[in-house]
């Protein structure tokens, strides 16, 4: 029972921390666009490194 009153308080500060990160995120538009990223690995437009 003695855990409970040190283990409760830690979860909740841990929970407030994650919801406020991703508030956070969301208010900043970290998760705007998530497929640009993903799509401009694939169709680099630098083909100045390439050699032949």
């Amino acid at each position: 029972m003695d855990s409970l009153l040190i283990l409760l308080p830690v979860a909740l500060a841990f929970f407030s921390l994650a919801s406020a990160l991703f508030l956070w995120a969301v208010n900043h538009q970290q998760f705007d666009d998530l497929d640009r990223e993903g799509c401009r690995i694939l169709f680099d437009a630098d083909r100045s490194q390439e050699r032949d």
